[in-house]
């Protein structure tokens, strides 16, 4: 369908129902900017918020007999 028939189509509706394609016409902008790719995460944002014990490295006494 073309610009001048959906305009066309669009005028010659009730007014009630112009404002629900106004209404639609606005929820597919916001559908629309919704998808666009997050954008990345900037390096370094969770510095300071995970903490390893110093002993990490070292072996558990769990497994000992294993070793």
């Amino acid at each position: 369908m073309s610009t001048t028939a959906l305009l066309s189509e669009i005028v010659a509706l009730p007014p009630e129902l112009r404002r629900e394609v106004e209404d639609f016409v606005a929820f597919l902008r916001t559908k629309k900017q919704a998808t666009t790719a997050p954008a990345e995460r900037e390096f370094g944002y969770a510095k300071g918020k995970v903490r390893l014990s110093d002993d990490f490295d070292a072996p558990l006494d769990d497994f000992k007999e294993y070793m």
